[in-house]
């Protein structure tokens, strides 16, 4: 019997910011069977577009896509029913186990494999380095900023990590926010704050962060948690548009398009 695409069950690892554009554009695309597994204290740097933001809060809206915090495998149908995209506690991802979805998409970002099998669902996604399609995922797709990101890749890896952040306006390391040291970081600038080079944006354990380059704060993780030396707390974009903040940036947009290419490739025949 054809499977009716639009009743697919799609299991997303993840809730950060990539796995969020894509279940955005799964969502708007009408696949409205989607849920989301996340740790229990997700970090976040792109917190306005980052459904993980749901574990903490509840509750978070991403372009007119609402995602809700579940507690049990029950409440999945029921946030579903109010057209919204549950996200649920499973480190473990044993709710896959439990429900059987017919996609599984790895979007932790991890930048290598950390479990994930083809044993899982009849179509199993990574996302970026760590993956081998016909290995231990049907399909991967390129993460990379540059030529080919968002190409499908049924044979094989996508490029490994190279490190860098992606390039905005000529600037890839300089826009990226890290930590002087380890401890409690702190900041009393909003995302969507304007700065200049070299302004104090938090500080960890009264150690400075200071921006490098003029721009836009577009995001930065959430207050008192506890980091580590040199982690990334937040991210500056030079083009400064504050409405940049607030909307799946054109890399999550891109990889959300390859995830529907995927699925569609698989079950649209």
């Amino acid at each position: 019997m054809k499977q009716n695409i639009s009743e697919l069950i799609i299991a997303i690892k993840g809730a950060g910011e990539m796995a969020t554009g894509l279940a955005c554009r799964l969502f708007q695309s009408n696949f409205k069977h989607i849920f989301m597994l996340e740790i229990e204290n997700p970090v976040a740097v792109r917190r306005r577009v980052s459904f993980c933001e749901a574990i903490h809060d509840g509750k978070i809206i991403v372009e007119g896509v609402t995602a809700k915090k579940v507690f049990h495998l029950d409440d999945i149908q029921t946030a579903w029913d109010s057209n919204s995209i549950p996200v649920i506690v499973d480190p473990y991802w044993e709710s896959i186990k439990a429900i059987r979805p017919h996609v599984v998409i790895d979007a932790i970002i991890a930048k290598k494999n950390l479990g994930t099998n083809l044993s899982e669902a009849p179509l199993v996604i990574g996302l970026g380095p760590g993956f081998e399609a016909g290995k231990d995922v049907h399909m991967a797709i390129e993460t990379n900023r540059g030529h080919n990101l968002g190409r499908l890749i049924l044979k094989g890896c996508p490029e490994p990590n190279t490190g860098a952040p992606g390039n905005i306006n000529g600037y890839t390391i300089e826009r990226v926010l890290r930590s002087p040291c380890s401890g409690i970081f702190t900041s009393s600038l909003s995302i969507g704050t304007p700065v200049k080079k070299n302004d104090v944006v938090g500080h960890v354990d009264g150690k400075p962060v200071i921006a490098q380059i003029d721009g836009v704060l577009r995001g930065r993780i959430r207050n008192n948690i506890s980091v580590t030396d040199k982690l990334k707390l937040g991210d500056i974009d030079p083009r400064g548009n504050r409405q940049y903040c607030t909307t799946i940036s054109e890399k999550a947009r891109a990889i959300g398009g390859s995830v529907l290419e995927a699925i569609l490739k698989k079950y649209n025949h």
